[in-house]
């Protein structure tokens, strides 16, 4: 009997869930394998070593959003799955975000699989590529992946893809294709074309290499991936054929908005509440304080200063009432959508950036009605999904 073809999808593990986007990713996942009959995986990519990424996060004191950036005590290079999540460190999430559950393991790994219960209740699973009897078995393979000369591919896939202009978040050409992988202290070191193995440490593929050890790993089916995820999968395109896998369907993570309770907005006004264009949402019924604004020439007997100085304080006056304007056409949209536009637009683009790219997912998942409601709602792969929060 074949195995249920895999839906898989992952993220760097980031103290809680940080972003949210991965919340989204997991349960895209999960309609995914709920549609076709397979089975959904989250990819827990604990040996990535972006210590500032993981650690970095955002929560809201009151009113005013706030950065906070978690220290590990650890050398630098250490994979993220290998970082300590202490007694500290835990008291530290829950003054950010509230109540958490203890951590299964004192890592950052078992504080993210703490968090992630909902999902993996609701038939995700999580999967480690860190874990050594899913990882010793793989190492021959991936040591006549190494002698394959995989990185000139890299490197002429890299080439050909700049000729298309298309993106390249990731470079072959200076990043290395490869990495040691100490499995007991997590320390991650770049090897060089050609150096062999320290004894004792594991083979760990770079970002270009990665998507075939998942195929490697699990028969993977379909991946869901954002858009700088597709173009750094690109890159490995040439590199199926060369190792014998198959590549998987990729399919493109949804976005989604969580709004405040009894919000109304539609998803072709996100773009003008980003940029707080009041007037191209809601304009004000009445006369504008411009509308009632005469300008007038000044005397031209008056000394030359003096005309300079009367045309400056009439653009003044002009720019106080158009700000008057906007103030009347914010009014009208916080009529019109049930709430201030300004408030809206700090919840939806905090910093300016999409909600899922900068807040923790950690409220998403204590929020099992709004996990069911996005699940709900994915069953028809929508790319985009704005839901009140319940």
């Amino acid at each position: 009997m074949s195995p249920r073809p895999v839906i898989v999808t992952g993220q760097q593990i980031g103290a809680g869930w940080s972003p949210a986007l991965s919340v989204a990713k997991a349960l895209a996942a999960l309609a995914e394998a709920r549609r076709t009959g397979g089975e959904a995986v989250y990819w827990l990519a604990d040996e990535d070593h972006d210590r500032a990424e993981v650690a970095t996060v955002a929560a809201w004191n009151g009113d005013r959003l706030i950065r906070h950036r978690f220290r590990f005590d650890t050398r630098p290079g250490t994979a993220t799955g290998w970082l300590p999540w202490t007694p500290a460190h835990q008291a530290e999430a829950s003054a950010l975000w509230g109540s958490l559950p203890e951590p299964l393991e004192p890592s950052l790994r078992g504080h993210v699989l703490a968090l992630g219960q909902p999902l993996w209740d609701r038939g995700l699973r999580p999967f480690s590529p860190t874990d050594p009897a899913a990882r010793e078995p793989i190492q021959a393979e991936l040591e006549r992946w190494r002698s394959l000369g995989l990185e000139a591919l890299l490197r002429q896939q890299a080439a050909a893809l700049e000729g298309e202009g298309a993106p390249l978040p990731l470079d072959p050409r200076l990043q290395a294709a490869w990495f040691s992988l100490d499995p007991h202290t997590g320390r991650r070191q770049r090897m060089e074309p050609g150096a062999p193995l320290p004894e004792g440490r594991w083979l760990s593929p770079g970002a270009a290499i990665r998507p075939l050890m998942q195929s490697l790993m699990l028969p993977v089916a379909a991946v869901v991936l954002g858009p700088s995820e597709r173009a750094y999968w690109r890159l490995c395109e040439p590199l199926w054929d060369r190792v014998g896998l198959a590549a998987p369907r990729i399919l493109p993570r949804p976005s989604v908005y969580v709004l405040p309770p009894g919000v109304r907005l539609d998803p072709g006004q996100l773009e003008a509440l980003r940029h707080g264009a009041w007037d191209r949402l809601a304009t004000w019924p009445g006369p504008l304080p411009t509308g009632l604004f005469r300008t007038a020439e000044p005397d031209l007997s008056w000394p030359e200063t003096v005309q300079i100085r009367f045309r400056r304080e009439q653009e003044r006056s002009r720019e106080r009432l158009e700000k008057l304007d906007r103030r009347l056409h914010r009014e009208a949209v916080t009529r019109a959508l049930g709430g201030d536009p300004e408030r809206l637009r700090q919840t939806l683009f905090p910093f300016g950036v999409p909600q899922e790219r900068v807040m923790p997912g950690v409220p998403w998942l204590r929020n099992g009605d709004l996990l069911d409601a996005i699940l709900e709602r994915m069953k028809d792969a929508v790319p985009l999904m704005l839901l009140e929060e319940p």
